[in-house]
């Protein structure tokens, strides 16, 4: 698929997306979210990406939903509406449950639909100088509607109420106490925050044993807790078939170091 709203790149065994609609402010449209969609499945299908970094080009990490599409989804039907509500959900789920971790690399403002789509990440990166994040829809008559499903998993139902129905927009230190953001680093050792955690999961992490994990986080939330039991001895078991756990017991057992 030709991009034309966003980037896709591999190098070793990092993929990195980025936004690329600076001019907008790296608005969404549903020509963005299906290209974000193509783009996080070509990374969950390639065997050479352990790690995904999504990523915001020009000042922006993402700011929301384009003015452009709002005016010409205006004279939607409820179905068509129902339509591009659900690729959104899907966009959003995909990312949530690719086997792989994601990380939200955050410079700049995240917003509505823009903090949406870190909100769903595994991590998120933020600059404490620049990065901002707030779901505002309520300020326009709007609700943040797929993303909070991922939100009240994210940071606990009495957060979400406070995030989504005061709509303030916070700084990455607040968005760090709040649960919603992992690292905050100053914007000149941003890169360097990133590569840090990438080399990390990279280097000291199974991916197997991530995918099972990130599997499991998807599947546990509304399981009642004889079900759940049952599906986490389950994967248990399952996990001790794979190569890499006996690879690494065996490192374990020799005491020797293991390069992931």
């Amino acid at each position: 698929m030709d991009f034309t709203r966003i980037s896709y790149e591999r190098v070793d065994r990092r993929a990195t997306v980025t936004l690329r609609r600076p001019d907008k402010r790296n608005a969404l449209d549903d020509v963005m979210v299906q290209e974000l969609t193509a783009a996080f499945t070509s990374a969950a299908r390639d065997p050479g990406v352990k790690v995904i970094l999504l990523a915001g080009e020009g000042p922006a990490f993402c700011a929301g939903a384009d003015l452009e599409y709002l005016k010409r989804i205006a004279s939607y039907d409820l179905e068509a509406h129902r339509a591009d509500s659900r690729r959104l959900a899907a966009l959003y789920r995909l990312i949530y449950e690719l086997r792989k971790p994601v990380i939200a690399v955050v410079h700049g403002p995240a917003l509505a639909g823009g903090c949406g789509l870190a909100s769903v990440c595994d991590f998120i990166v933020a600059s404490r100088e620049n990065a901002t994040f707030g779901y505002t829809e309520v300020h326009v008559g709007f609700i943040p509607a797929v993303v909070m499903v991922f939100l009240i998993k994210r940071v606990g139902e009495g957060k979400a109420r406070e995030l989504v129905l005061r709509g303030a927009v916070l700084g990455a230190e607040e968005a760090k106490e709040a649960g919603l953001v992992s690292i905050v680093a100053p914007q000149k050792s941003l890169a360097a925050a990133v590569d840090g955690l990438v080399t990390e999961l990279m280097t000291k992490n199974s991916a197997a044993s991530m995918g099972l994990c990130k599997e499991m986080l998807a599947k546990l939330h509304g399981m009642n807790f004889l079900d759940a039991i049952d599906f986490a001895a389950n994967m248990n078991a399952a996990a001790r078939m794979t190569p890499d756990c006996k690879q690494g017991i065996e490192a374990f057992l020799a005491k020797s170091k293991i390069t992931w």
